[in-house]
């Protein structure tokens, strides 16, 4: 890949704490194995704003795939589609949404920030919309980040690889101070309000990871949420996502569905994350591996390493459907030892 994107794809925030913790935190959590189950009729499929979806993994809004592949996200939504795989298309695409959207099945949903520009941003959802996605997921994290390996890399965009879909969005805020300057036009509670108002396609925030944020979305209209430390890009320190999501889980009670990312590399990560309450799971570091490897083929082998290993993980457990996964699955010290 080169070190450019590799520090861009591989790098976290700061000391990388928290991207390590996100790996480190589901191999703490251990399996009970079940035998003997009825497995017939077993299925990973589920049914998601609307949609089937083949199983509970989808491809997460990541940045610039023409950095690493000539064919960018166009490869990357073959390569989904060919496993039936939703996909996250990242506002910060290196291709026309439009080109992405006419070649996904299932229909693939959009992710936003919300810009400086604020009619730019209302727009830019109706463009979605317009152009046939499914859901739109608002990053709400990552307002300002810093990322060490980055800025020692000297990370650029090579000629020619731009988000295009943001053209005409306007300057970033400048200046030497992050408060006096980049954070003067960070979107609010209040700009999700208005963008509840803008569309009618379900809307997601993505980047919640505490009880009271996760409260304040489902009052400001979210549809669901996406419990996520942005794969530890943007605040170094947090604790993983999977070790988050139960406590937003008790705080949404089932009102909204519950998505997860953050250090998913098996499909036994997967089954962790169902059993603690996600609904389905975000991939994105593996996936843009195996675009860099072997385009549109990477992709789909990535996503059928997964859904495979989740399939075993459900069989060794004596899960034969998704709802039936619970968090009696995972063991538990028996207490004082």
């Amino acid at each position: 890949m080169g070190e450019n994107a590799w520090a861009y794809v591989s790098g976290g925030a700061a000391d990388e704490l928290t991207l390590t913790e996100n790996r480190a935190a589901f191999t703490r959590l251990k399996l009970n194995q079940g035998v003997l189950a009825d497995m017939a009729g077993a299925s990973t499929g589920l049914e998601l704003f609307g949609q089937h979806l083949a199983h509970p993994i989808l491809v997460a809004p990541t940045a610039f795939h023409r950095l690493l592949h000539p064919e960018g996200e166009i490869a990357t939504v073959i390569g989904a589609s060919a496993m039936q795989t939703g996909m996250v298309v990242s506002a910060q695409a290196s291709l026309p949404l439009e080109a992405i959207a006419n070649r996904a099945t299932p229909r693939p949903w959009f992710q936003l920030y919300i810009q400086p520009d604020r009619d730019f941003t209302w727009s830019l959802a109706r463009r979605a919309e317009e152009a046939g996605f499914a859901a739109i997921v608002v990053t709400v994290d990552a307002p300002v980040s810093l990322r060490n390996r980055e800025q020692r890399a000297g990370f650029r965009l090579p000629p020619g690889v731009e988000a295009v879909n943001l053209r005409g969005a306007g300057p970033q805020p400048g200046g030497d101070s992050v408060f006096g300057s980049l954070l003067r036009a960070a979107a609010t509670w209040a700009d999700i309000a208005v963008l509840r108002r803008q569309t009618s396609l379900p809307l997601l925030l993505k980047g919640i990871t505490t009880p009271a944020d996760a409260q304040r979305a489902l009052e400001a209209g979210a549809d669901g949420l996406v419990v996520s430390n942005h794969g530890g890009r943007v605040l170094d320190g947090q604790p993983a996502s999977i070790e988050v999501l139960p406590a937003v889980a008790r705080a949404v009670a089932g009102r909204v569905p519950l998505l997860l990312d953050g250090g998913i590399r098996r499909g036994t990560d997967v089954l962790k994350a169902l059993a603690l309450g996600a609904r389905a799971v975000l991939v994105g570091r593996p996936v843009l591996y195996g675009l860099a490897l072997a385009g549109a083929t990477g992709v789909a082998h990535v996503l059928k390493l997964l859904r495979a290993e989740l399939e075993v993980a459900m069989a060794q457990t004596g899960c034969a459907r998704l709802d039936s996964i619970t968090s009696d699955i995972l063991w538990q010290p028996e207490p004082g030892r």
